[in-house]
């Protein structure tokens, strides 16, 4: 007598579709800065704007600020796959993030780019797909 137990398949949103993004076939999408240029991975479409994905790489390196922001959004989340960014963050100060670091940014705390290396690229998640970007005063200290 067979005891296998089975197990019930997980399921998922009814309508969330698979999202298959190809390097070969990359689909660019407008950004937020003129300086970089965004990969969708099509996570946007198949989360039915729950959450995006993009691959953003820098056209060249970044050298002036892009001035104190916060993003209308819960969260935005950031691996750098290459070269390096300088951040300033509200209640962090300044840190640099080099390729294999990471950063979770909760919607709502200031921070703002400073510069970035020639050769920056990283991967940058967010929920919800849509997020605001509102500027903001420096912080305090």
């Amino acid at each position: 007598m067979s005891t296998t137990a089975t197990k019930a398949k997980p399921t998922t949103a009814p309508d969330m579709k698979l999202a298959l993004s190809f390097k070969k076939e990359a689909q660019y999408v407008p950004g937020r800065r003129a300086f970089f240029k965004y990969r969708d991975l099509g996570v946007t479409a198949g989360t039915q704007g729950r959450m995006r994905a993009q691959v953003t790489t820098a056209i060249e390196g970044m050298t002036e600020p892009t001035g104190w922001h916060y993003h209308d959004c819960d969260i935005q989340f950031v691996y750098v796959m290459n070269g390096w960014v300088d951040l300033e963050v509200e209640g962090q100060g300044a840190v640099r993030l080099v390729a294999g670091d990471s950063v979770m940014i909760p919607g709502g705390l200031a921070h703002q780019e400073v510069r970035t290396s020639d050769d920056y690229e990283f991967l940058e998640l967010s929920t919800p797909a849509v997020i605001g970007t509102e500027p903001c005063d420096p912080p305090r200290g």
